[in-house]
């Protein structure tokens, strides 16, 4: 006899720890079926780890500046080892966060390889070899993805790398070649910059972030570029191949030529592959869109009682949406009636430096959807907390409809935006319009002011430019 459960979640990443920790609140039995660590790749091995490097890499890129702020550091120097034993450090610390939430809200935790070997059956194979059955009437699959490789050039965890390898380098590279510009490439090409790594990234698109808004593209390359990266766009790698030293590469440029260089490591990060193979998917007929499984506004796949959150469904995929798609599909199975996701209304962090937030429409999508719009821009130079930060750098950027006054979209790249974007996030999920942020006090002096002013701007009424 199979175990019986209300819900069985498989995969423990943020959408699926918060999808049973949500259930069990609500009163349903529920286990959750892990095949490494609780927290999945985002705690583990992804967001949050990444952000601990980050940080280093940041107070250390302070330091080499700190006669800017009137003070005197000498004899600076980075520990690349310490660095990330200290982010492994924080890793740990929230996986064992997990463990405790786990216990507290009474969730059985099952270890293992998980399969579906019926519509309401899920099979747990642990590293031994046993298999357990364990049943319920709803299913949640938050199994999430994992990096995608160059066909002809597999990672080795050596001098091919990929975001996973890149938290836990062997050594120091020296001449790093970064594949892909999206917010993992280019949070690991700034890390490692600030780090002092000869940095190149090279993109694909005619321009880095290309799902960020045009002028937050451009800010960030001419940012990059000061910084001292070498910035490659409408270009791509045709080879790449693995030497004793490092490896070589064969990039086409924008221009067509092709150009040959030799670089110590690579970190790939050309998008994501879902896992989904080997779950059982095809014997029960789970539809699917290029490899990733459709679902309904409750998150519920074709088949009844089994639902899918996170990095294996639609985009964009992102640690927070598969959080929040972990409560709804909670919910809906608890039998409430959970509001369905606007995917308009999640927002986007990149953690380089300068740091990158936005949620909507970029400017050009909301012409292209036939709004005409208002749009406003204020810089981090007329705000008095940034230049008292001596972070001068950057713009918030808002975009509204003429007629309704609807907030469609907001961007920014500075200091702390990822922290600022909540905000506007807020406004577009309770509809407000600009008149609702004209008539809110923000407070001085923050950097938020500038979310005030980008408002105030879009109407000619922006007050400190």
């Amino acid at each position: 006899m199979a175990d019986q459960f209300d819900l069985i979640v498989l995969g423990s990443g943020p959408g699926g720890y918060v999808a049973a920790i949500r259930a069990s609140q609500l009163g349903l039995k529920v286990a959750i079926v892990e095949r490494e660590l609780l927290g999945g790749i985002c705690l583990n091995w992804g967001c949050i780890p990444t952000k601990a490097l980050l940080r280093s890499a940041e107070i250390y890129h302070y330091m080499q500046h700190a006669k800017d702020y009137g003070l005197v550091a000498e004899g600076i120097s980075a520990d690349i080892d310490a660095v990330v034993k200290r982010s492994r450090g924080v890793a740990k610390q929230l996986n064992q966060g997990v463990t405790h939430l786990m216990k507290k809200n009474k969730i059985t935790v099952v270890m293992g390889e998980g399969k579906l070997t019926a519509a309401n059956v899920l099979t747990v194979t642990d590293k031994d070899g046993k298999s357990t059955a364990l049943a319920a009437k709803n299913i949640i699959l938050a199994t999430g993805a994992r990096a995608r490789d160059l066909p002809f050039a597999p990672a080795d965890g050596k001098r091919i790398w990929t975001y996973r390898h890149a938290m836990v380098p062997p050594e120091m590279p020296t001449k790093l070649l970064v594949i892909g510009s999206g917010a993992i490439g280019i949070e690991f090409a700034s890390f490692y910059n600030d780090m002092g790594a000869e940095v190149t990234v090279v993109e694909m698109l005619d321009r880095i972030v290309p799902v960020e808004d045009a002028d937050v593209s451009a800010f960030l390359e001419k940012a990059l570029k000061k910084q001292g990266m070498t910035i490659m766009t409408g270009a791509g790698v045709e080879k790449l191949s693995v030497t004793d030293k490092g490896v070589k590469a064969s990039i086409k440029g924008k221009d067509g030529k092709v150009i040959d260089g030799e670089f110590s490591h690579c970190i790939v990060a050309i998008g994501i592959v879902p896992n989904t193979e080997n779950i059982g998917l095809e014997a029960l007929g789970v539809e699917t869109d290029r490899g990733f499984l459709k679902t309904g506004p409750t998150c519920q796949t074709n088949v009844p009682g089994l639902y899918a959150i996170g990095d294996i469904t639609a985009p964009p995929w992102l640690a927070h949406k598969a959080s929040h798609e972990g409560v709804i599909a909670a919910e809906s199975i608890a039998g409430g009636h959970p509001h369905a996701m606007d995917p308009k209304n999640i927002p986007g962090c990149t953690y380089c430096h300068p740091q990158i937030a936005s949620v909507g429409l970029t400017e050009a999508k909301a012409k292209e959807a036939g709004y005409d719009v208002k749009v406003g821009n204020f810089p981090f130079i007329g705000n008095g907390k940034a230049i008292a930060l001596g972070e001068a750098e950057g713009f918030v950027k808002t975009v509204f409809d003429a007629k309704t006054g609807e907030l469609l979209g907001a961007h920014m790249i500075g200091a702390e935006v990822t922290e600022l974007i909540q905000g506007y996030t807020i406004g577009k999920t309770a509809e407000l319009v600009e008149a609702d942020f004209m008539e809110s006090v923000f407070p001085h002096p923050t950097l938020s002011e500038m979310m005030h002013e980008s408002v105030l701007g879009a109407y000619g009424r922006a007050l400190h430019i």
